[in-house]
């Protein structure tokens, strides 16, 4: 009974070394040379999971003894997803696995069925915005990473047959200069180098260029507008010249009071005197 006892107590309560359940439904999720490894939770009432991965790519199997190599930023993790597109570094085939660890207990690793090679991602066509500004046509392709390149295909609407292409690596493209009045159309992929595969297209986006009549009408309201603000600036300019000269050449003095009064009284005085030289040689002529 006692035996029975320690058997039933030890299958209740297992030991601290105990191996835990490995994590299982490991996959890879890769879209636009974004790789993600995931897996399903190992649930433990009562305890806090926590996970750590490793890899092993071509060299690792061939010339270093089969050794794998930790992934730091998906050591002791709680997720159950981790972001291994930097590891991922080379066109090879690779190998991967997570543990899953609770203390100084741990499962035994969960290994990856198969290998995988980054050349298998998912490409998509890039969201694009494609724009008339005046007669110049662009296109607006979000920016998917440094290892993207795109091919953009434009024609004029009707004219399908007479396709132009661009390859760019620039996230804003100018395409062309477009006919007034005149409908162009756009669709555009994308291309990875490193393992020579392209998207699919995009859904095709078209654009008018601005009719003629009214760029003639807009470029003649700017043309008059001009030609008002020109002319006012002249009669304006005109206007300050005169007054200049005028002032320059024949300036308006205004005398101070003091000197008004001044001359006043030397004007009075003056023809004083001579009225009175006046009155004495009158005199003298009379005595005579």
């Amino acid at each position: 009974w006692v035996l029975e006892d320690r058997k039933t107590l030890g299958f209740m309560c297992p030991r601290e070394d105990a191996l835990l359940p490995s994590p299982q439904n490991i996959s890879i999720l890769s879209t636009n040379m974004r790789h993600f490894l995931t897996w399903s939770p190992v649930t433990i009432q009562g305890e806090t999971v926590r996970y750590s991965v490793e890899f092993q790519g071509e060299y690792e199997r061939e010339y270093a003894n089969e050794s794998w190599i930790p992934i730091c930023e998906c050591s002791l993790i709680t997720a159950t997803v981790c972001n291994i597109t930097e590891d991922i570094s080379a066109t090879v085939a690779y190998n991967l696995r997570v543990r899953a660890d609770i203390g100084a207990r741990r499962s035994q690793w969960g290994t990856l069925k198969g290998f995988f090679n980054r050349i298998t991602t998912s490409l998509t066509p890039p969201p694009m915005k494609v724009i008339a500004d005046g007669y110049h046509l662009l296109v607006e392709l979000k920016d998917m990473g440094p290892a993207f390149q795109f091919c953009v295909l434009y024609w004029k609407k009707g004219q399908e047959s007479h396709v132009s292409m661009v390859k760019d690596v620039s996230s804003t493209v100018h395409l062309d200069t477009m006919e007034a009045g005149h409908d162009y159309c756009v669709k555009a992929q994308t291309y990875v180098e490193t393992i020579n595969r392209s998207s699919s297209f995009s859904q095709t986006q078209c654009v008018r260029a601005q009719g003629g009549r009214s760029l003639w009408l807009v470029t003649a309201m700017m043309s008059s507008a001009g030609f008002a603000l020109a002319a006012l600036t002249l009669l304006f300019l005109a206007w300050k010249t005169s007054k200049i000269f005028q002032y320059s050449c024949c300036p308006i003095a205004v005398l101070p009071d003091t000197l008004v009064t001044s001359l006043l009284c030397f004007i009075f005085f003056r023809m004083m005197n001579i009225h009175r030289s006046m009155g004495q040689a009158k005199k003298a002529d009379t005595c005579i």
